[in-house]
């Protein structure tokens, strides 16, 4: 089956106080009995501390009956959190909103779940497609190496940088700070919520994926 992992992402932690965010998280963690104290095992070479007493708080109700089987592992640094599968499909410019669509038929549209947007399309439909998610790619890499990475938005005309692209929900981010909880049930968004003004009132995605 698998071992599945939900990773919540501080979007606006630093470099320089990613250390300091972890450390607040993780007191407050304890401190509402979500997660225990001591690092008990570790999960693909991540040292984990086991969930608490009341980890079911972090539970989404639909799936509050599905005991976590590992722990919470901290990831700080500057990290490309991803799904470990799928690409992403797309994503909107912060500044117009214009979406970019990855992949077959990957020319922006007006409305991007139209028939066409989504269908196959011919070869050179897919080939613009590929050619963004390369931008996007080379955006990224040129980040995880350096701290910078742009990409100019297609509708506006702006250099963007990468960081402040608004992803596909799931499956993409990029931050310095990211609390990755393995095979627990989906986050209710209180939660997260939560977690967020913890941090500051910073801005947080859930990464979410499987391995």
């Amino acid at each position: 089956m698998g071992d599945r992992f939900r990773t919540i992402v501080d979007l606006d932690a630093t470099a320089e106080d990613a250390e300091a965010l972890a450390e607040r998280a993780l007191a407050w963690l304890v401190a509402e009995g979500i997660v225990l104290a001591e690092q008990t095992h570790c999960v693909f070479g991540q040292p984990v501390r086991p969930p608490g007493p009341h980890w079911a708080r972090t539970a989404a109700p639909e799936d509050s009956d599905g005991n976590p089987s590992d722990g919470l592992a901290v990831t700080t640094g500057r990290t490309v959190f991803h799904g470990g599968q799928d690409q992403a499909e797309w994503a909107d410019c912060p500044g117009c909103g214009g979406r970019t669509l990855f992949g077959p038929g990957g020319e922006e549209q007006d409305d991007p779940w139209a028939d066409d947007a989504l269908s196959h399309g011919d070869g050179d439909a897919a080939d613009a497609g590929d050619e963004e998610w390369q931008l996007f790619s080379a955006a990224v890499g040129a980040w995880h190496a350096t701290g910078e990475g742009y990409v100019e938005c297609r509708h506006c005309a702006v250099d963007v940088p990468v960081t402040d692209w608004i992803w596909q929900p799931g499956c993409f981010a990029l931050g310095h700070l990211g609390l990755e909880f393995w095979n627990w049930p989906e986050f209710r968004p209180e939660f997260v919520a939560e977690l967020g003004r913890q941090l500051g009132g910073h801005r947080t995605v859930v990464v979410w994926g499987k391995l």
